[in-house]
């Protein structure tokens, strides 16, 4: 039998998802300075990397990966934030994950995959680059 969640474990994990999401970076930065996990997940496998990327916040992705967050971390349906990226359009983000090492050919769909979907000949360049 497992115990469910506290609730305010609950609260404060969402409170820190939204924070990504929104690209608040100071205040997602306190708390992975306070000690939350630099790579904390949601219920789907989203790690905050991937939410501040998938949702265009440059600073926070990169604040994020240099206290140990994990640039090619996959989701529990194969993406990486990268792929998330390309999708989206945000050219910033992708520039700093691949500077980050992010491998753009990691995850399924990847992020080389998802840019030849939708026919983006200057990312796959610029993945050739690296």
């Amino acid at each position: 039998m497992t115990e469910a969640p506290d609730p305010e474990v609950v609260e404060l994990a969402t409170k820190i998802f939204d924070l990504a999401r929104t690209g608040q970076t100071e205040a997602l930065v306190a708390y992975v300075d306070a000690g939350v996990p630099a790579d904390l997940t949601n219920d789907r496998g989203d790690s905050l990397v991937m939410l501040a990327a998938y949702h265009g916040h440059a600073d926070a992705v990169r604040a994020l990966l240099a206290r140990g967050g994990e640039a090619d971390r996959v989701n529990d349906r194969g993406q990486t934030p990268l792929a998330g990226a390309v999708f989206k359009g945000e050219t910033e983000v992708i520039q700093v994950l691949l500077e980050a090492g992010a491998d753009p050919a990691a995850g399924t769909p990847s992020a080389v995959d998802t840019a030849r979907m939708f026919g983006k000949a200057d990312l796959l360049e610029l993945f050739g680059a690296h």
